[in-house]
């Protein structure tokens, strides 16, 4: 059995968590080393496993990682930061999930308990599939792109690196959408998105631009 440890405590840090144990439920394969975060969690949501010391602490510790953070931007930090040190990710399916044919999955990629992934898909590195959510055929899942819970993404949708996709939203067939765009919950979208936008609404409209609102949020 190899060590892993979950990097990120929060609530997706011990959900992926749950996905390690699924696994070795089945087949025993991971040994669970503990969380890295920098804030110090309450001990009782983590039942017994150790806090292992901020993220940079991850240097000094000999083992797998994953990472549970939801914001595909900070996640990508996070594992750059991660692999400067020399350390690998393995990608995490859970036993519940369905995966068809031809489907590539990525290092890192973590998917949740009941997600179904048809066939011909490329899933990327580091990517965040949450409970069942699912991923039409032919699709393309950029690194570090998050699908919430009960997402829906159709065929041949391609969704570039670092955008997410909200609880419930669904992807019609053939949209393309941009790099970190944020799809709210619920949304229906019918047409492309463009990049560093954040879209809401049936049919989905771009409510603002990421960037506006960083400059906004800069002037406060």
């Amino acid at each position: 059995m190899e060590r892993i440890v979950v990097l990120g405590a929060g609530g997706l840090g011990r959900e992926v968590r749950d996905v390690i144990d699924a696994i070795n439920c089945v087949r025993p394969t991971y040994e669970f080393g503990g969380f890295l975060d920098d804030r110090v969690p309450e001990a009782h949501l983590l039942r017994g496993a150790p806090h292992l010391g901020p993220l940079e602490a991850l240097g000094s510790i000999e083992a797998l990682f994953v990472v549970g953070i939801g914001d595909g931007v900070v996640r990508r930090g996070v594992v750059e930061t991660a692999e400067r040190v020399g350390q690998s990710a393995p990608a995490l399916v859970h036993p519940s999930s369905t995966v068809g044919s031809l489907v590539a999955i990525g290092d890192g990629t973590v998917v949740c308990s009941h997600v179904s992934i048809t066939t011909n898909a490329t899933i990327c590195r580091h990517v965040s599939l949450n409970p069942s959510c699912t991923i039409g055929h032919d699709a393309v899942l950029e690194d570090f792109v998050t699908v919430l819970p009960g997402a829906s993404v159709s065929g041949n949708v391609r969704l570039e690196e670092g955008c997410m996709v909200g609880t419930n939203a669904a992807i019609i067939q053939g949209v393309r959408v941009g790099r970190e765009t944020q799809i709210g919950a619920g949304a229906a979208v019918i047409c492309d998105l463009p990049a560093q936008v954040t879209a809401v609404g049936v049919p989905a409209r771009v409510l603002s631009r990421r960037h506006d609102q960083d400059v906004g949020d800069a002037g406060r």
